[in-house]
């Protein structure tokens, strides 16, 4: 636990040219832009089309399938310039499931899956969703009772699934979808994590029923309980072997960690940069707020902690990229950026006074969607157990 000797977080030239792209290609998305998402539930097509037309969707997928093949690092830049240029969590989680969904494709598909699957998710033409959490299961993922039973009676014949699936986003506009159900009974498993696989597969409206489910924020980007009924998937779809799921899915949890810790970061960063701009504009009793230390001192601490958090998603990033085990890390980013963002987004909100609360400055909207990293994808509390238990060597507390 001793400090890490010759690290380094700058950038080099080519991460450095990652976020000056990002940015020009936001820039040309304004703030009206997204209010107008946001007041209006419209899904961002325009803006997931220019990123989809520059490239930005297959930044970490292979070379040969027509990705950019960089690594988690590049990927976390892309989704922190995108919330930081005042995206927010609507422009993050828009992309969000294209960059880190299918990485269990890549990671345990089959050479033959990739080259079906891949192509078309990195050009737009496919638009998955990530089908995990249920409503009676929660964190306790290896509860889940969604089943996928064998259709016939030998192998290759497929599967039929049934169940349900809750605050699957994006699932309005996609066609694809990363599916996990039961293949074997829990009661039959010598363990809990046993006995679940893992489908990538088509979202057919016929067999599944997808319900929009109405929410505090993040108006522009759907979240949606689904009812699947009868969805007959080929075993050419399935990621991995039988019974394999969990793993194939804890390879994209750490990922999927950074990058929540990337967007609460850059959506932290956009709400300060506003209330900074605030403070130095607004003229009271004669005098600029900002000239007030009740006002610039907490603006300072949102700065500090925002910059020590972005930090600890560099550093898990940079471990999960070679190859080192990084699961304290990235579940640390992704506690520290929440935590982090949430305050400077509740401290934009108090600095603009009554005008927080109009929607014309914006930061009521980034207020409304900071409470996503701290949920998803995994709480706050569920972090503070896995630190305990795994760092600490705490006995477990669940």
């Amino acid at each position: 636990m001793g400090a890490a000797k010759g690290m380094n977080f700058e950038l080099d030239d080519g991460q450095e040219a990652i976020v000056r792209s990002v940015a020009r290609l936001c820039a040309d998305f304004g703030a009206d832009y997204w209010r107008r998402c946001d007041a209006e539930g419209t899904f961002p097509e325009a803006f997931v089309k220019a990123i989809t037309d520059d490239g930005w969707l297959g930044i970490a997928m292979p070379v040969e399938h027509g990705g950019a093949g960089l690594g988690i690092t590049e990927a976390a830049l892309l989704a922190h310039q995108v919330a930081r240029s005042g995206a927010g969590m609507s422009g993050a989680s828009a992309i969000h499931i294209n960059l880190f969904g299918p990485h269990p494709i890549v990671v345990f598909g089959t050479e033959a899956q990739k080259a079906r699957f891949l192509p078309a998710l990195i050009a737009g033409r496919d638009r998955t969703c990530f089908g995990v959490t249920e409503p009676d299961s929660g964190l306790n993922t290896t509860a889940i009772e969604t089943r996928a039973r064998r259709i016939g009676q030998g192998s290759g014949d497929g599967y039929r699934i049934d169940g349900r699936k809750l605050w699957t986003s994006t699932a309005q506009s996609a066609n694809k979808i990363m599916l996990l159900a039961r293949t074997t009974p829990l009661a039959d498993c010598a363990k809990p994590t046993d006995g679940l696989s893992l489908f990538y597969t088509d979202l057919d409206r016929s067999r599944i029923e997808v319900r929009a489910i109405a929410k505090m924020g993040r108006a522009a980007v759907d979240s949606n309980a689904l009812f699947i009924d009868g969805l007959e998937v080929p075993e050419e779809d399935r990621i991995g072997a039988e019974g394999d799921g969990w793993r194939c899915l804890l390879h994209g949890l750490n990922p999927e960690r950074i990058l929540i810790a990337a967007e609460a970061v850059g959506l932290g960063q956009a709400a300060l940069e506003r209330a900074a701009d605030y403070a130095r504009e607004r003229v009271v009793f004669g005098r600029p707020i900002g000239q007030n230390q009740a006002i610039a001192h907490p603006l300072a601490e949102c700065w500090m902690e925002l910059e020590a958090a972005w930090l600890m998603v560099l550093n898990a990033a940079g471990l999960y990229d070679r190859g080192r085990s990084c699961g304290a890390e990235a579940n640390a980013a992704k506690y520290l950026a929440a935590e982090a963002a949430f305050k400077a987004c509740e401290r934009a909100v108090l600095t603009h006074g009554g005008m927080g609360y109009a929607r014309e400055y914006d930061v009521e909207r980034l207020f409304r969607e900071v409470m996503i990293p701290r949920i998803a994808p995994v709480s706050q509390e569920m972090i503070k157990n896995f630190i305990a238990e795994r760092v600490l060597r705490q006995p477990r507390s669940y």
